[in-house]
């Protein structure tokens, strides 16, 4: 009688780390995720939270250690080009064009993911259904987050990498967020998320980062410490 071997985790880092500026940002990191999981970072300013995030987007290598996906290295062209198909990226810059309507800004990445009829369904559930037609410029700070959202929505794809999506939003635009990562995970979908503020996450692995070890002061930094007094 065979045995079966367990799945391989859809995103695999082995002992990675990464520098940045000549300074260790990440040291000898091992997460292993499986379809339907949800991993958050968590740490103080400057652990490395986004870092992490770029490195699994792409934008940046590890100096150290393997990301795989499927069991492959994401750094090399061929498997990169697949896999970047995989990923919908939300950052801090919401990349809203503030002359297009709130559908229009949503409709633009469906027609370029080649998809259809996402765009209203997923304005009207994050609660902009009655601003469709207006300019995102008269949007609030916590209204364009759920614009970021509803693009996420639309495009659809399989592993969201979301870097502080409850920034901004109110108690009802966090548990809206809440409610489609847990749908999204339903269907098989990876969340892996950078936060600082508390989001209810069903079952979420949790890494915390360490704190960088602090470099040594520069005059430069002393002059703009207010509670530097010179010896």
């Amino acid at each position: 009688m065979s045995l079966r071997r367990p799945p391989l985790p859809r995103i695999l880092l082995s002992n990675v780390s990464c520098m940045r500026n000549a300074q260790q940002i990440l040291r000898h990191i091992n997460v292993s995720v499986h379809d339907g999981g949800a991993l958050v970072l968590t740490g103080s300013n400057g652990s490395g939270k986004t870092t992490f995030l770029r490195m699994l987007a792409g934008f940046s290598k590890p100096s150290a250690g393997q990301i795989l996906w499927n069991g492959h290295d994401i750094t090399q062209s061929g498997i990169f080009h697949q896999y970047k198909l995989q990923l919908n990226w939300l950052s801090l810059k919401d990349a809203i064009n503030d002359k297009f309507t709130v559908l229009d800004n949503v409709q633009w990445f469906e027609v370029l993911e080649g998809k259809y009829g996402r765009s209203l369904p997923a304005i009207e559930l994050m609660g902009l259904g009655r601003l469709a037609k207006d300019k995102s410029r008269i949007l609030s700070m916590g209204q364009r987050k759920r614009l970021q959202l509803a693009r996420l929505l639309a495009i659809d794809r399989p592993i969201w990498l979301l870097d502080e999506p409850s920034v901004a939003l109110d108690d009802e635009g966090v548990k809206l967020l809440e409610y489609i990562i847990s749908e999204h995970r339903k269907k098989g979908g990876i969340v892996i998320v950078a936060t600082h503020l508390p989001i209810e996450i069903e079952d979420a692995m949790f890494l915390r980062l360490p704190a960088r070890f602090p470099r040594k002061m520069t005059l430069t930094d002393m002059l703009d410490r207010s509670d530097f007094v010179a010896p």
